[in-house]
């Protein structure tokens, strides 16, 4: 439901609906062992829904620390484009239901792909198997515990965008700061107009030679969390 790419807001709700009953009936064996302590004996139908909904806490948890990276990158991305100047291109998001710049879908769109293709998604899924051995079933996770996490990986995402950024926010201040001064020197001249040209220029180039090292950054981060997790 939160997972990158598996709860992508363009995959067809029955499509999602099918892959949560596999993974549920592929999973099922491993964690029978945990589950089943709790669940037999003088369990009463409100303790069992207590464990449901805790279980089901923890999950969207994780899911969520998942998705903050991916709506880290989808802020670098936005940052980016303001900063070179291409952020006045709205386009359909693929994997949101908002608008957002042609340069932010591409960035998003390819590092889905990129967890995909690298099998970091199996990594997940193992995040959700260990979880079972973390916070077992019988004992609800500590609130304190959620939110520590939680406010861990929106640090490690926006630090994660910032680095991919600060080539592009170096270019953005010293680019303007020499066409500030270029129009304090020549008033009579249109600078902001003449400008743009150049600015999408450099940052386009900037894109292309960094577009590639900012993905891998992206990837390693990703799985340097999951490894951790």
């Amino acid at each position: 439901m939160l997972m990158p790419g598996f709860g992508a807001q363009r995959v067809p709700m029955r499509v999602r609906l099918f892959i949560a009953l596999s993974l549920t009936f592929a999973l099922a064996p491993l964690l029978v062992p945990a589950v089943e302590p709790a669940t037999t004996g003088n369990v009463t139908p409100v303790a069992l829904l207590g464990l449901i909904a805790s279980e089901a806490l923890v999950g969207a948890i994780l899911g969520l620390m998942a998705r903050m990276f991916l709506l880290s990158l989808q802020f670098a991305g936005a940052a980016i484009g303001m900063l070179i100047g291409l952020s006045n291109t709205p386009d359909t998001m693929i994997d949101e239901d908002e608008p957002a710049a042609s340069l932010t879908t591409l960035i998003t769109l390819t590092a889905t792909v990129l967890i995909f293709l690298t099998e970091l998604h199996w990594e997940m899924l193992r995040a959700v198997v260990d979880s079972y051995g973390t916070v077992p079933v019988p004992h609800q996770m500590a609130a304190n515990f959620g939110l520590v996490k939680l406010v861990d990986a929106v640090t490690d995402g926006f630090m994660l965008a910032l680095r991919i950024c600060s080539p592009f926010i170096v270019y953005s201040l010293l680019v303007n700061l020499l066409f500030g001064i270029l129009g304090k020197l020549t008033p009579q001249i249109p600078v902001y107009f003449i400008s743009i040209p150049f600015v999408l220029a450099g940052g386009g180039f900037i894109l292309y030679f960094t577009s590639a090292e900012f993905l891998q950054i992206f990837i390693v981060t990703f799985s340097q969390w999951l490894q951790r997790l």
